[in-house]
């Protein structure tokens, strides 16, 4: 049997399979097993993607596998993961390792089971301590605490640690062992990662009218694809929840994705409270063997449903039966790096390939999901709780008055500490100022590696570039001219806490951003404190709006809200949209019911107003209307190419050859943008093309082959090169 091995490397110009003919001593390995082969003169992993039973060299040119390494992956996740290679412009290595078990792969040292060894005397431990032979002191010590267990097995690390004795001598064990008067079993531990759960977690619930019909439709339709589209507070969980336990009644897996780690404890308190240990977590910040030994959970079929971010995709649940994806307008679904996949496009074609049901839910639905799958829809709170009606407050109206709040919003604050309760409050921007200069001569402070300004970091003193990581003290006066009037333009999550926390003292106001979250208490510690004040104010950056669930919070507030309107960016009117309907979607959950406030420059556009309505599908109609006149998703893809040098001219020129080789190639009607430049950013210049298409295949293997062959020639020296597609 001939083996098609896809070796694990960084280089993008190397590509497989390579045949290697599978020995006898290895004929239990398949599609998805990892191996480590020669190769050259290294020894290197792969992965089998295939297997053949000839081969196209002779067998004398054909080496063997050296060995194989555990258990491998599932077929289905090989062709997923290649697959998304291909989709994502990648190397068929990097989407492969996006498959593999953690602590396996390229540079990854592997993670070994945590164990346990159990103890238990023989009845020949009872003649050796009444003296029949001799022992040492510690043979002896454990032969008593042995005695004193009554038979029953003693664990070493716990039991013979309490009796004073050196649980790492295991040598001693082992020479009882040796000498018949124990017997010895190690057995594998699971590292199951904590769940502290936040927010309202519910109980088995009688479910609504609408939620009631939407789980049917989705039990109904064997591999449909729905967008449950639910106003905030209509209960999608709950429809996931029934979703989930059909699926496992049916002898069927589950996944579960959510846009954020700080929002999986919530998700995985109430999987867990309703499926117990069948549930399995998977994110980024649990520990190597944490997540060892979840994937075993899952691939073993000892757990049948995962709850994590984007990577959960790739999770080996068995039998798979349906894929939810919560919140699915969110942009944390696209992975940064290289292969830049998103999580929701591969939730759908995993789907495909498992025959499972995809269910993307959201109060604010992206227009492709809204044009591509069928509607389900919850259009009311449970308990038919109302929407909170939306204010917009015209900032227009304060030109040149001091603060960021707004007269009305200070006086729902003020109400908010004098009657009680719990508020959200939305700045988009961390940090305390996003930009420094000097009034006296005009310097403004900058990243000296990427060209954008220094924000302003009043707590820790510092100015930050929150792209490259630069940091520098804050300054007392201007280096160029010796003033000391500084100006800090703008405001950002830290200066809007410190002003509402000076005009709501006592109250407690707490901050939820990156910077915060980076603490020692992290994302889930901030809304824990949050959750268990009887009042108190939550200000943050957009990760408050992202599907939190308090009762008691009445009051919402956006500042600034039209400032990503002011980006060049044809999806700056969804996230805008999304943004403002989300945040409004945390108050009014409880019985007192709530309100929200939305200040803007631009109360007119279109996106706020309909926000400010609660009007997902007016909005949506007018943007899909907008989308097809100038060719943007979902009635045409984007490509992003970008090269990156040192060199300014290196990277145009690069550029150029490029898009002189995808132009031609590009299928009718496509057109190329490009090159243009980027800013500057870690000290390398930018130049970028973008390709825009109907024809989304054709359109991704002309751009896949022409950087290819880039890689494969001498093109790229000095060069980095990556592909976006459907960058956002």
């Amino acid at each position: 049997m001939i083996a098609k091995v896809e070796p694990l490397t960084s280089a993008r110009a190397l590509r497989g399979p390579f045949d290697y003919r599978i020995p006898n001593r290895l004929d239990e390995v398949g599609i998805g097993s990892l191996l480590l082969v020669p190769f050259g003169p290294r020894r290197i992993q792969g992965v089998i993607v295939g297997l053949a039973e000839t081969s196209d060299l002779p067998p004398e040119r054909l080496a063997e596998p050296i060995s194989a390494l555990g258990a491998g992956v599932p077929p289905e996740l090989v062709e997923l993961g290649l697959w998304t290679a291909r989709e994502y412009c990648s190397t068929p290595s990097r989407g492969l390792q996006l498959v593999l078990p953690p602590g396996t792969g390229r540079a990854r040292k592997p993670v070994r089971p945590r164990t346990e060894l159990l103890v238990s005397a023989t009845a020949a431990a009872a003649e050796a301590l009444a003296g029949a032979e001799r022992l040492g002191a510690k043979q002896r010590a454990v032969l008593e605490r042995l005695a004193g267990s009554a038979g029953e097995t003693v664990t070493l690390g716990a039991e013979l640690a309490a009796a004073e004795i050196e649980v790492a001598d295991r040598a001693t064990i082992r020479r009882l062992e040796d000498r018949g008067l124990v017997t010895t079993r190690e057995v594998e531990l699971s590292r199951r990662p904590e769940v502290a759960s936040v927010g309202t977690v519910r109980g088995p619930v009688a479910l609504t009218e609408d939620q009631r019909a939407a789980v049917a439709a989705i039990e109904r339709a064997d591999g449909g694809r729905f967008l449950l589209h639910g106003v905030t507070g209509s209960g999608k969980t709950e429809v996931y929840l029934a979703a989930a336990e059909a699926a496992l009644e049916r002898g069927r897996g589950a996944i579960v994705l959510v846009p954020e780690i700080g929002l999986t404890p919530q998700t995985m308190g109430r999987f867990r409270a309703r499926f117990g240990d069948r549930v399995a977590l998977t994110h980024s910040q649990l520990t190597d063997g944490e997540r060892a030994d979840e994937w075993r959970r899952l691939r073993s079929g000892e757990a049948r449903i995962c709850v994590g971010p984007r990577s959960a995709v790739f999770a080996p649940v068995a039998d798979l039966g349906l894929i939810v994806i919560d919140e699915e307008h969110d942009a944390s679904y696209k992975q940064e790096s290289d292969p830049r996949y998103d999580a929701r496009l591969l939730a759908r074609r995993r789907a495909e390939i498992s025959g499972a049901t995809l269910v993307a839910g959201t109060a604010t639905p992206r227009p492709e999901s809204w044009v591509a799958l069928e509607r389900l829809e919850l259009p009311e709170r449970v308990d038919s709780a109302s929407l909170p009606e939306v204010e917009l407050l015209d900032m227009r109206e304060r030109s040149g008055r001091a603060g960021a709040l707004h007269e009305r919003t200070r006086a729902e604050l003020e109400r908010l500490r004098n009657e009680g309760g719990k508020g959200i409050v939305l700045v988009n921007r961390r940090g305390y100022a996003p930009h420094l200069s000097c009034r006296s001569c005009g310097r403004a402070w900058g990243c000296p590696e990427c060209d954008v300004s220094l924000v302003v970091h009043r707590g820790a003193e510092r100015l930050a570039c929150h792209h490259c990581g630069h940091r520098e003290r804050l300054p007392s006066q201007c280096p160029d001219c010796g003033s000391v009037t500084l100006s800090r333009f703008g405001a950002g999550s830290e200066r809007i806490e410190t002003e509402i926390a000076e005009l709501l003292a006592p109250l407690p106001v707490l901050r939820l951003d990156s910077d915060s979250a980076a603490g020692g208490e992290g994302h889930l510690g901030v809304l824990r404190r949050f959750e268990a004040a009887p009042a108190a104010v939550l200000v943050g950056t957009q990760m408050v709006a992202k599907g939190h669930d308090f009762a008691d919070v009445t009051l919402s507030v956006v500042l600034d809200a039209d400032a990503s309107l002011r980006f060049p960016d044809f999806r700056a009117e969804e996230r805008t949209f999304a943004l403002v309907s989300q945040l409004a979607g945390r108050s009014g959950r409880g019985a007192a019911g709530g309100r929200v406030l939305v200040q803007t420059l631009a109360p007119e556009a279109e996106s706020i107003a309909a926000a400010a309505r609660h009007d997902a599908a007016g909005f949506l109609a007018g943007e899909l209307e907008r989308r097809r006149e100038l060719a943007y998703p979902p009635f045409a893809s984007l490509i992003r190419v970008e090269l990156t040098a040192e060199d300014g001219a290196a990277a145009e020129r690069t550029a150029a050859a490029l898009a002189r080789t995808i132009e031609p190639a590009l299928p009718a009607g496509a057109t190329l943008l490009g090159p243009a430049p980027r800013f500057r950013l870690r000290g390398r210049e930018r130049r970028q093309l973008l390709v825009k298409s109907e024809n989304r295949a054709d359109a991704v293997a002309a751009v896949r082959d022409a950087v290819e062959a880039a890689a494969a020639g001498r093109g790229l020296r000095g060069v980095s090169i990556s592909v976006d597609v459907d960058p956002q």
